[in-house]
Formats: C-alpha cells, structure tokens, sequence
C-alpha cells in the first residue's frame, strides 16, 4: 500500500521545494545579472553587423549626444536630428572630425507633428542599422497637474515630443529593419515610467507608454531579427535632470549610454547601468506601492517647495 504523508511530513515537502525553487531563482539571476552587467554584449552594436547608419533624435546635448558619440566610435555613420541647425552642425562637424565618419542632420522640432515627411526624406536611400529615439520634454519643477504653468500647451507637447515622436520615427525606420532582417531601436524612456511619480505625473505617464510600447513591439519583431529595447535611467548628468556634479549613482551621458549598450539584446527593458539597476530592482520589488507613492509625493514636494522658495527670491 502507498504511504499517506502525514500533515507534517507534507509540511516539510512544501518547504523543501520552496527553498529549492528559491535557491534556483536566485541562482538563474545571479547568472543572468552576470552575463548582463559583466560579460554584457558590447559587440553586437557595430555598423558591420548592423548597418551603416545610426539615427539619434535630440542628438546635441545630454544623453542623445552622448549616443551618436558613442555610436561614431563603433563606426557608424550618424544621423543628427534636434531642433537647432547651428548646434547639429557643431556636433556633427566634431564627430567627423573625431571618429571619421560620416554625418548628416535634419533641423525639427518635435513639439510640431508636421515634421515627418522631412525626416523620411532626409532618411531615404540610408542603411539605418540603429534608431535612438531619445528627445524628450519633462516639467520645468515638479507640480500639481492643475497648478502647472500654460498646462495645455505642456500636454501638447508632452504628448508630441515624449510619445509621438517614438512612434512615427519607428514608423520610418521599421520596415527597412524588417525588410534587412536586423537593426536596434533604443526608445529612452524613464525610471519614472516605472510607477506613478506624483507631481511629475504627465512625464511620468509618458514614458510609461514609452516603455509598454517599447516591449509590446520587442515582442513582436525579435522574431524578425529586430531588437526594440526599452530603456529606463534614473538620473544622469543632464541639462533635463538639472545635475551637474556625477557620482556613482548619477552618471555622465557617456558613462551611462557606454554601460547601456553592453545591455542591447540581453534584456527588453533595462535600467542601463548596473547602480540604477539595483535602484530599480529595489523601488519596484521592496518597497510597497503605495510607501513609494507617498516617498515619491513627499519629494515632489520638497523639490516644488525649493524651486518655489528660490524663484520668489529672485
């Protein structure tokens, strides 16, 4: 006859297996965190294997400048696209003049939505092995979505620059990808499109979608030999961010786009770079949703409490 497990014995099966479960997951991260952020996977972004061309939207300053930098050096060819021509033509004049490659720009500005057909012509005919859809808009200080100054014209914007803009440049650049069987995109989000942060809630709303979109597409095209990833940084040492000093845990633009790269085709949703990863890891997964709201809440409110206090002095 079988042996019936008694309610202890059964106890202890649970327990056994729940420890072994455990001990396999911690053991499949920890090789996943290792392949991710010490091996990483640096040598798959190069213009040999992916196209001639990379495509970098606010490309003159912070992050995107940082991008097509880092993009020349691999030895790509660089598609420059910000608002101000003066400023595309010294950034790419100081690419060329550096890495010896090619360049191009496309003055737009995204806060319009009738730029498109300007940037599909100065598009054609281009091999784009890589799309940084990197420019975006944030709050001047964090507010109130109702106290937030000429709010309809933020929302506009907000919705043109941070949404749009990913999605119709991805439009452009797709199909040529799809049709070649290979190519990056790298749509920059945020880690505030990680949860709701309060006070900064359209910007963080926006990149919310940023990051769904991102990894719905991922999923639907890494079978075609696309990567889409989505890309979500805390701070970094921008004129966005309002940072300038760097430390360990709020990098240059190009410490943090140098770690990110090593990240493309091992994760479809990634912090970027390993502090900001372990900060993601931390907010999402240990703190209780509604302690970080009131975390987040209780820092907007400081944060709006100074800049308030500042500008009234003056």
């Amino acid at each position: 006859m079988m042996e019936v497990l008694q309610p202890g014995q059964l106890l202890c099966w649970l327990g056994a297996l729940t420890v072994a479960w455990l001990t396999a997951r911690a053991f499949y991260r920890l090789l996943s965190g290792l392949r991710v952020w010490i091996v990483g996977n640096g040598s798959l972004i190069s213009a040999s294997r992916l196209g001639t061309w990379a495509v970098v939207t606010g490309a003159t300053d912070g992050i995107g400048k940082a991008y097509a930098e880092e993009l020349a050096r691999r030895g790509f060819s660089i598609v420059l696209i910000s608002r101000t021509q003066e400023k595309l033509d010294e950034v790419a004049k100081a690419i060329e003049s550096k890495y010896n490659v090619k360049s191009k720009t496309i003055s737009a500005d995204f806060g319009s939505v009738d730029i498109y057909s300007k940037i599909e012509s100065g598009l054609a005919g281009l091999e784009i092995g890589v799309l940084v859809n990197n420019v975006g808009v944030s709050y001047s200080y964090p507010e109130f979505f109702l106290n937030i100054p000429d709010l309809d014209d933020l929302i506009t914007k907000m919705i043109n620059i941070n949404i749009t803009s990913v999605c119709q440049m991805t439009r452009l650049v797709l199909p040529r990808m799809v049709e070649r069987s290979k190519g990056v995109i790298l749509n920059i989000a945020s880690a505030s499109g990680m949860y709701p942060v309060p006070l900064l809630t359209l910007y963080s709303s926006s990149k919310a979608f940023v990051d769904f979109f991102s990894r719905g597409l991922d999923a639907e095209y890494k079978s075609k030999g696309v990567i889409i990833q989505s890309v979500l940084p805390f701070y970094v040492t921008t004129k966005l961010s309002k940072i300038k000093r760097a430390s360990l845990d709020i990098p240059t633009p190009e410490r943090y786009v140098a770690a990110q790269l090593n990240t493309v085709g091992l994760q479809s949703q990634t912090n970027g770079y390993l502090p900001h990863a372990i900060m993601g890891w931390a907010t999402s997964a240990l703190l209780p949703a509604r302690l970080l709201t009131k975390v987040l809440m209780n820092m907007g409110l400081s944060h709006r409490a100074r800049f308030l206090k500042k500008q009234k002095q003056g």
